[in-house]
């Protein structure tokens, strides 16, 4: 764990709220039977990508580049006492490279947002590489009125299908074709129920040895055929405010999300992010969308591309303006294919995620992809090697 020196604060801090839960959670510990339920995953990523001439060059490096990317997580789950929950996840992860530059080789949470470093290495050499992780560690009770998380927790917001700007924590690029969840998130987070289909929720997410901390509020709603709801709070340094639709317009799902951000006391360096989409369900084999985002925090400056955020996962995108155009068709009721455009509207790059996906049986798949990607010398795809892998999973 990191921080050693700051245990009595962090005890100082945590104490209470422990204390807190055993007076509400012991007089249920009585009230029935402890229960085990197990399940997980395994699945594997090998994948072929070829650099451009230029950035082999620079990166002093083969054009043609290989790996395979090997990940076994396991999921126990206690159930202790009547709507409590004790859940943790952890993951294997190995990886085998070619070189040193490889991209969408996910290997671990990048500690974003994490108190605790619980990531450990195995092997570390020239072309291995072999780590294991606790990804999800949280104690969760429902009640009546609501129910509070707290631990490392998947916190996921927002309605968008391919952009999520209201998810503050950890998001998924959608360049990236071996993240299959979320990263987890050291939180306290909760949730109170209003009424029919509207609630408050809260997270409390410190990081960075408590010197760091993001904090939000969401409160949850329904109109008619729309669900929305406002979210505010402080992350990292940065006040937000934002907001999300979702509802039916005519046969099709309409779909919105947005926020402000800007730093605390400093409103002339703001900037938006928002989302609009629009999805449908043509026949029973038939499904596409449309989804369009405009990133404030981008540049429309090829040349002003902040590459090193991107690289390290800060953020999804570098430009200004994108659209995704997207669909899938079952050709039979085993198999899927599927065809994705993500395009950067300004510098006039993208990329285009081909699948055909065929389910063995219940637990066990196997998809083949083909990654291409498109546009000038630096536009923004023009990083992104063109990519063809497999993913073979089989769940338990």
């Amino acid at each position: 764990m990191t921080g050693t020196t700051d245990a009595p604060c962090r005890g100082m801090v945590w104490r209470p709220l422990v204390l807190m839960a055993a007076a509400l959670l012991v007089p249920a510990l009585s009230a029935s039977q402890p229960q085990v339920r197990f399940s997980g995953y395994v699945v594997d990523f090998p994948a072929y990508q070829k650099l451009n001439s230029t950035l082999a060059t620079l990166f002093g490096t083969d054009q043609d580049q290989f790996f395979n990317l090997t990940r076994v997580r396991l999921r126990p789950t206690l159930l202790p006492w009547t709507d409590g929950e004790l859940s943790v996840e952890y993951e294997i992860t190995g990886l085998y490279k070619t070189s040193e530059f490889t991209t969408g080789a996910e290997l671990s949470p990048p500690g974003r947002n994490q108190l605790f470093d619980l990531s450990w290495v195995l092997v570390d050499g020239q072309h291995y590489l072999a780590r294991h992780f606790i990804d999800r560690l949280y104690f969760k009770q429902m009640f009546d009125a609501g129910e509070i998380v707290i631990g490392r927790q998947r916190i996921s917001m927002g309605t968008g299908r391919i952009w999520n700007p209201t998810d503050l924590f950890n998001p998924i690029n959608p360049a990236s074709f071996s993240k299959i969840e979320k990263d987890g998130v050291d939180a306290l987070s909760g949730r109170v129920y209003l009424g029919s289909f509207t609630d408050l929720s809260f997270v409390y997410n410190p990081y960075d040895d408590f010197r760091q901390r993001n904090i939000g509020a969401k409160f949850r709603s329904n109109i008619a055929e729309y669900d929305f709801s406002f979210l505010a709070g402080r992350f990292g340094d940065r006040n937000v405010v934002g907001a999300d639709f979702a509802g039916n317009f005519f046969d099709a799902g309409l779909r919105g999300e947005g926020i402000y951000s800007a730093e605390r006391g400093e409103f002339s360096n703001g900037f938006v992010k928002a989302i609009l989409g629009l999805d449908n369900q043509f026949t029973a084999e038939l499904y596409a969308l449309v989804e369009y985002h405009y990133n404030g925090e981008g540049t429309t400056d090829r040349f002003s591309y902040d590459l090193a955020r991107l690289l390290a996962g800060e953020i999804l995108n570098v430009g200004t303006q994108y659209l995704a155009v997207s669909a899938s068709y079952l050709l039979h009721p085993l198999v899927t294919a599927s065809a994705t455009n993500i395009s950067n509207l300004v510098d006039g790059s993208g990329l285009v995620n081909i699948v055909v996906q065929y389910s063995m049986s219940a637990n066990a798949g196997i998809l083949a992809g083909a990654q291409i990607t498109y546009g000038d010398e630096f536009s923004e795809y023009w990083y992104f090697p063109p990519s063809t892998y497999l993913q073979i999973d089989y769940y338990f």
